[in-house]
This record gives C-alpha cells, sequence and structure tokens, in this order.
C-alpha cells in the first residue's frame, strides 16, 4: 500500500518531532488512506500542548483551544493539530464538562468514537492502532472503542455517525455496538437539530441510503423522524403498489439521482432531490380512502405532504433555498403531465422551468418504486413528457411572465391603469401566448390587448 501524505502536512509533524514532540496524523484521514481513498481533511494528534504549538508555528489561530486544537496555516493551506486529551464527564451527552491535556497517545485513541477512527500514523513509526481498527475496516464492521454504551452515553451524535457511516461505507454494524445503539436511541433528543440534519444528510447522498431502514429497526426514526414510522407500517393496497408507503419512500431514495447520474445534478440539487424523495409520500398514512373499487386512495396527500415537508425541514433548521426547493416538489411530484405541447406548456408555467429536470426525475424515481407490472408504461409517459419539453426549450417558447415579449411598462405606456386589472390581462396574454406560442410578439400582444 502507497502512503501518500502531502508535504505540509509531514512536514508539521517532522518540526514537531525536531523539538522534541510525538505527531501523527489521526482519525479519518488515516482511516480513508487505508481504504484507498484521498483524505478531505488532515487532522494532525501532538504531545505537544496548544502553548507550544503555537510558539514552534509561526503562524496559527486559535480555533479550538480551549478543547486543543490549534490551527497553523502553511502558505494557503491551514491544517488543525490537536494536542493529546482526555475528556471529563459528559453530562448533556454531547460535550465534555471539561477536557484535560495529556502526554499518552493511547489515553487521546480511546476516547474517540469507532476503532476505524481510533488509529494514528507517521511516516517515523508507521500505523498505531491499538484497538482492531485495520481489521475492522477489512472485516467491513463497524465497532466502538471500548464499551459501545459508554461512547453512546458519552456522546449520543454517535448513534446517528454509526449509522452513517455503514451508509458512506457500506460497512455493518457489529452486534454488540448494534445493541448499545438500539439502547441508548433514548438520548438523541439531547442533540441540536443542527448536527442531526448534518447526518442525516450525509446518509441520504451516500451510495447506501437504504440504511434509513437501520434507522428505522433501531428506534432513531421514531425519535429524529417518527412521520417515517407510520408511513414503514402503512399497506397502500393499491394495484400500482406492491410496497408499503415506507418501503416505497426507501427504494424511490435510492433511485433518485443515484451515483450513475450524479453528473447530471450538482451537489446541492442531489441533496434536494433524495430529501424530496424521503418526504414525498408522508402524508399518504394521514389520506386513506377506500374508493368504489376497493383499492385505497390517498386524495390531497401532495399538498398535505408539502405543508408536512416544510414543517419537518424547519425543524432540523434546514435553510430557505432547500425547504422552498423541495416543498415545492413535493407538492407537484404526483402531477399528471398533459402529453401534448399545449399541455406541456402550461405544466411548465405552473410548475416552473426551473424546477422541470428535477421534477422528472422526482417521476423517474418515484416510478421506480411502484409496480413493475405499470411501471414500463409510466416510463414510456415520462420519455414523451420529457421531449416535448425539450422541444419546448429548444423553440425557446415562453412559458412565464418573465419570457412574456410585453410588460406592465408596455401596457401603461399604451394608455392602460396601473392596478390589479393590468396584472390580470398579462396573465390572459400569457394564457393565448402558451396556447399559440407563435404570438407572443409586441405588436401581437398589444392588439390582443386592446381586443380584450
Amino acid at each position: 500500500m502507497k502512503i501518500q501524505i502531502p508535504d505540509k502536512v509531514n512536514d508539521i509533524i517532522d518540526t514537531l518531532n525536531a523539538h522534541g514532540f510525538e505527531a501523527y496524523i489521526v482519525g479519518g484521514c488515516v482511516r480513508d488512506m487505508l481504504l484507498g481513498r484521498l483524505p478531505e481533511d488532515w487532522d494532525i494528534t501532538t504531545s505537544a500542548a496548544p502553548a507550544e504549538v503555537k510558539q514552534i508555528f509561526r503562524r496559527t489561530v486559535d480555533t479550538g483551544i480551549q478543547h486543543g486544537t490549534v490551527t497553523v496555516l502553511l502558505d494557503q493551506d491551514h491544517f488543525e493539530v490537536t494536542t493529546y486529551r482526555l475528556d471529563g464527564i459528559y453530562e448533556d451527552n454531547r460535550h465534555p464538562k471539561e477536557v484535560s491535556f495529556t502526554s499518552s497517545l493511547e489515553e487521546d485513541l480511546k476516547r474517540r468514537d469507532f476503532t476505524i477512527n481510533a488509529m494514528a500514523y507517521s511516516k517515523r513509526e508507521g500505523f498505531i492502532d491499538l484497538f482492531g481498527g485495520r481489521k475492522d475496516l477489512e472485516d467491513g464492521l463497524i465497532r466502538c472503542v471500548g464499551r459501545a454504551e459508554e461512547r453512546f452515553e458519552e456522546d449520543a451524535l454517535r448513534i446517528l455517525r454509526a449509522v452513517r457511516f455503514s451508509a458512506q461505507l457500506d460497512f455493518i454494524i457489529e452486534a454488540d455496538t448494534l445493541e448499545a445503539l438500539k439502547a441508548k436511541a433514548e438520548l438523541l433528543p439531547n442533540i441540536s437539530a443542527e448536527r442531526i440534519r448534518v447526518e442525516l444528510m450525509k446518509l441520504l447522498v451516500s451510495d447506501h441510503p437504504d440504511r434509513l431502514r437501520l434507522l428505522y429497526e433501531t428506534g432513531i426514526t421514531g425519535i429524529v423522524l417518527p412521520e417515517l414510522d407510520k408511513a414503514m407500517v402503512t399497506k397502500q393496497n393499491n394495484t400500482h403498489h406492491i410496497y408499503t408507503v415506507g418501503e416505497h419512500t426507501i427504494r424511490s431514495v435510492c433511485e433518485v439521482a443515484r451515483k450513475s447520474g450524479e453528473n447530471r445534478f450538482t451537489q446541492k440539487e442531489r441533496e434536494i432531490l433524495r430529501w424530496t424523495m424521503l418526504l414525498h409520500d408522508l402524508e399518504k398514512p394521514n389520506t386513506i380512502s377506500v374508493g368504489e373499487d376497493g383499492q385505497n386512495h390517498f386524495y390531497g396527500h401532495q399538498e398535505k405532504g408539502a405543508i408536512t415537508a416544510r414543517t419537518i425541514l424547519r425543524r432540523l433548521k434546514f435553510d430557505n433555498e432547500t425547504i422552498a426547493a423541495v416543498v415545492h416538489l413535493v407538492r407537484w411530484h404526483d402531477y399528471r403531465f398533459i402529453l401534448t405541447p399545449v399541455g406541456m406548456r402550461k405544466a411548465a408555467s405552473v410548475i416552473g422551468k426551473e424546477y422541470m429536470k428535477l421534477l422528472f426525475e422526482v417521476k423517474r424515481a418515484d416510478n421506480s418504486a411502484k409496480n413493475p407490472d405499470f411501471v414500463s408504461e409510466e416510463y414510456e409517459k415520462l420519455e414523451t413528457a420529457v421531449k416535448l419539453y425539450q422541444e419546448i426549450q429548444e423553440k425557446k417558447q415562453c412559458v412565464s411572465l418573465k419570457e412574456l415579449n410585453i410588460n406592465g411598462k408596455d401596457l401603461i405606456a399604451a394608455g392602460y391603469r396601473p392596478g390589479r386589472e393590468l396584472g390580470e390581462l398579462l396573465h390572459k396574454l400569457l394564457d393565448l401566448v402558451i396556447e399559440n406560442p407563435e404570438w407572443n410578439q409586441k405588436e401581437i400582444l398589444l392588439n390582443l390587448a386592446k381586443n380584450n
């Protein structure tokens, strides 16, 4: 195995060694290196106290000095250097009441969450693996360092991190760790919504978002996303569905913007799409009705689902841009396209051009998680819709007021008074142009306005 560490990282370690201190890269970067992945960050741990690190390096920033972390600046790059430490008593299942520094690497490593994150490395000494992290990497296991119950009691966020790492790495959670995870899930209310959101996001955009099932099976969703629990046990009893609402949801999450097609979407779009599929049907359990055909129907679940999606996303402290996009897509996810040029122009007008690519992906993923006996027909309809919409784009046809070749100022200049009626007139002109795209010319529109 070829070990490649940035020269500047080695320089920091060598400099600390030259001053008589131990120093290693530690944690996730060691794990990723052993997995053959390029680490995103390079964390350095040392026996040097923070004040000593600041004396040794000319340019530093006190990023977390109370916890022993000093950021060393080399040119335009920055690296976190943290003193070996011992954590005091955890009073809130998240943060130690106090920390103290130690000269023992072993003491520092034993406080970490999982064995695969509790390894250190330096070119001088090689790998320091005191808890079997390398073997757990080889075996594909997520295992706590020491007693799992203690690790989760210290920091309940580790409960979510365990499942998240299993999704990112496609690892199994070791039996004792899994049992402790179930037993300590009740501590999760002590974790901030922001931290929970980050872990859920990392799980959802991983290659194995199906680990959502593990969140359900261990009781975690009952605390962080209780709406999903009800969906997991709600049968659909409809010819178009063969899964419960929850199982359909998980399958659609796995399908949307999957890795093979991720180059079609930005990272932000992938996040929006994954959250849309997770939330799109959560109101189905609350909108069940039985039709004359004896099948279940879920009238209004789209509109109610949009309200619920907004509530959940706000609860998890999402940014306004993500909330707006996910809520919009949930509201329109079940839209039935009229497969004509006019029908697709109307669809683009009401839904918004900026959402059409995302909605097509949402509908594809939604269909993929339904009864396979009907999927081919739905795919054909969706393919037709996409082609019709592509023609609209290629011809640059108008579907919104901003694309209309006339505006309020033009109408006022022609003698119309400002006000509500002026806005209504513009919308009527837009409707006419959607029906007759060739009419989107200023002279024609002014004549149409006069004849109105």
